[in-house]
């Protein structure tokens, strides 16, 4: 999709009703969210091969599953220091919404997502700004947004400069994903060099904390990425080929940490 000028996780959807999740109600984290909701199916939840038999339903004739990624934790000895010491192996399920199941129905009545008006979207995008408990100093000024690591500051154009205020709320949650980088937050490494590998990294961390962030407040993250972004993006994900799936994981840290939620970093079985 990138390399067709498309970035996946600009897609918006409505975390109050349609967040992705096991049929059990677990909800989807990291890149399971974007591979799901990368379909056109409208309910939230998802079931596993085992699960559907365990339920006496079947799937629909010629429905493709979707592939899902976990970690599960492995005991190994440190070959250096000999302790025992805990691996991350990915696992991979396949799934299939319960609207490519026969059979089963639904634990709770779906509801459709409801269309946010401008005033609601604006008002959670500014109670998830004000609710960022250690947020960086943030500075309404200049033409070009940034994070500035150093100062600990976001610098983003008067919001009366954007087309609309959605795009203003995006591009700063954009900018909030990156200040969670700092060493009294997450500590994560900022890349510097454009088009560099941990730049494009740090950028696509920052571009899917933005979404999720907007689909928690609901806002329209619509907007087109430049060429050079979407290069670079390439560009990254060629050079680690896990690139994708990491930068998707630390978003989902950065989100939680955001929203006061950085203790719930546990990634749900697929059940």
């Amino acid at each position: 999709m990138l390399e067709a000028g498309t970035a996946p996780w600009r897609q918006p959807w409505h975390a109050a009703t349609s967040w992705p999740r096991s049929i059990h109600g677990h909800r989807y984290r990291g890149i399971n969210v974007f591979l799901t909701v990368a379909g056109d199916h409208i309910s939230p939840y998802w079931l596993t091969r085992k699960e559907i038999r365990r339920r006496g339903g079947r799937r629909r004739e010629g429905e493709p599953g979707t592939t899902l990624i976990f970690f599960k934790k492995i005991e190994r000895e440190d070959p250096e220091t000999g302790e025992k010491i805990l691996i991350p192996i990915a696992r991979y399920y396949h799934v299939w919404n319960l609207e490519q199941v026969e059979g089963i129905d639904a634990p709770v009545p779906v509801v459709a997502p409801r269309v946010h008006t401008a005033d609601e979207r604006h008002a959670a995008a500014e109670a998830i700004v004000a609710g960022y408990k250690d947020r960086p100093e943030i500075v309404e000024a200049g033409r070009k947004a940034c994070y500035q690591p150093a100062l600990d500051r976001i610098k983003i154009p008067p919001r009366a400069t954007f087309t609309c205020l959605d795009g203003y709320y995006a591009t700063l949650f954009h900018e909030l994903g990156h200040s969670t980088a700092h060493p009294s937050r997450l500590d994560r490494p900022i890349g510097y060099d454009f088009g560099s590998h941990p730049y494009g990294r740090e950028e696509l961390i920052a571009e899917m904390t933005a979404a999720f962030l907007a689909a928690e407040s609901g806002i329209e993250t619509t907007a087109d990425n430049s060429a050079a972004y979407l290069s670079s993006w390439i560009t990254t994900i060629r050079e680690d080929v896990r690139a994708v799936v990491v930068a998707a994981t630390a978003a989902h840290r950065a989100t939680d940490h955001i929203l006061g939620r950085a203790n719930d970093h546990a990634d749900h079985q697929a059940a």
